[in-house]
């Protein structure tokens, strides 16, 4: 039986001056039935550098783990029971692991009773207002120069590729840049980590290592320790939102379906004609032996979105310099743009993200096969229900719910026009092939193309 500990704790930066009103929500909420979610995801924080992608894996290693909110005057109090002694170093808690444990109660909890009370969830304005106060609450929209880069990719990537994302978080860093990731391992990890280096070599002080993430994928990918802020929104369709409103770029580095959905998430965007002269710049990029993974994505990219998406991306192969200076000189070009449209440095309002983009997709079996993935419709919404069946594709991967539908059910199908399933499916069995879908174990597909 693994190690663990009994640990009271007392957070610390917006959960220590709440009201007392407050703190009884807090509590009450973390009692009820979010009480699962918040211990499977504090389990999360609490085992990072996992190497297991499967939610269910931690669970079964601390099976008596548990967390309580516990109400006091001057704010909370978290109790731990037999929690992971990996988290501590001589009875006390790691100090960066004690802040995304703080973060995870402070989202899961306090912005969960936020979003229950007359917020609307049912129009564009009403959903972006939403995701902005759950950024605003979690402290990371600063009024500052705009330096923030978001970098995808995926958490099973080889060596060679995750040691280029760390030059690439290098080289960004030697120009003042910030990172902001998916907060797991791997393409998610490397930037933040060359970034660190970059940034004391350049003796820069405040330095933003931001992590958004959501429930589902929390708790198989657990948050590297480089993250200094952590943010974990409601689904995957805010958690997203958030990356293009508080970004001021995107770099992709490989990965599988997950960093496939975030890029048809964004083209999608982009490819609206109330979005067509945004500066918004995305550079795909990887080592020299990942050429053939970018001209696969880009071939599919052409297949299914048509000519006119190649516009609003750049492929950069085996140079991290270029990206990180084109990267720069885009981030000037955002600057002008939004200072000449009074538009906010931390906060994107002129993007046009469409209530499609932003409704989440519950990946049921009916839902997978009512897709239509056929030609003839406008390129955003083909990018619209391609990017749901990437979702349910990572949900069949990792999220427990997805998981158990899959037992249950068998694999999803998905439906559409020969050419564009022949190109799904290729894409689908390279990422197998190059095991890009689990770091360990033999992976069966959770997904079955249809003609």
């Amino acid at each position: 039986m693994l190690p663990t500990v009994d640990a009271r704790i007392y957070p610390r930066g917006g959960l220590d001056v709440l009201s007392r009103a407050e703190v009884a929500r807090l509590r009450d909420a973390s009692a009820g039935g979010m009480h699962d979610l918040l211990r499977r995801c504090a389990l999360a924080v609490l085992t990072s550098g996992s190497a297991s992608d499967d939610p269910r894996a931690a669970q079964e290693l601390y099976p008596d783990f548990d967390i309580e909110v516990l109400q006091q005057d001057r704010g909370v109090r978290i109790d731990l029971h037999r929690a992971p002694a990996m988290a501590f170093v001589d009875g006390e808690i790691i100090r960066g692991v004690a802040e995304l444990l703080f973060a995870v109660v402070r989202d899961l909890a306090y912005t969960a009773i936020e979003l229950g009370e007359n917020r609307d969830l049912a129009t564009t304005d009403g959903i972006t207002d939403a995701v902005f106060g759950l950024l605003r609450n979690a402290r990371v929209l600063h009024p500052a120069e705009p330096n923030l880069v978001v970098c995808w990719g995926g958490h099973s990537i080889g060596r060679d590729e995750y040691l280029y994302t760390k030059q690439v978080g290098y080289e960004l860093g030697l120009r003042g840049l910030d990172i902001c990731t998916g907060c797991g391992p791997g393409a998610m990890k490397g930037p933040m980590k060359g970034a660190t280096i970059a940034h004391a070599k350049q003796r820069r002080r405040t330095m933003r290592y931001i992590g958004i993430t959501e429930p589902g994928i929390i708790a198989a990918e657990s948050p590297n320790p480089i993250v200094n802020h952590l943010v974990i929104m409601p689904d995957i369709e805010k958690r997203l939102e958030a990356f293009v409103r508080m970004g001021h770029g995107i770099i992709v580095f490989p990965g599988g379906v997950g960093t496939a959905e975030e890029i048809l998430y964004l083209l999608g965007i982009l490819l609206r004609e109330e979005n067509e002269g945004l500066p918004f710049p995305l550079i795909l990029t990887g080592p020299t032996a990942s050429a053939p993974y970018f001209e696969q994505i880009d071939q599919f990219l052409r297949l299914t979105l048509g000519e006119a998406a190649t516009s609003r991306y750049e492929i950069i192969v085996g140079d991290p310099p270029k990206v990180a200076k084109r990267m720069a000189q885009w981030v000037r070009k955002v600057k002008e743009y939004r200072v000449a449209h009074k538009d906010s440095f931390y906060f994107n309002w002129a993007m046009h993200v469409p209530l499609e983009f932003q409704q989440p997709f519950v990946p049921t079996h009916e839902a997978m096969a009512a897709l239509d993935l056929h030609h003839g419709r406008k390129s955003h919404e083909i990018a619209a229900d391609l990017r749901r069946a990437f979702s349910g594709i990572v949900a069949g991967n990792v999220k427990e719910e997805g998981m158990r539908r899959i037992e249950e059910r068998g694999p999803f199908e998905i439906h559409g026009d020969r050419d564009m399933m022949e190109a799904l499916d290729a894409l689908l069995r390279a990422f197998v092939q190059q095991r890009r879908m689990k770091i360990a174990g033999e992976y069966r597909p959770c997904y079955r193309v249809v003609t």
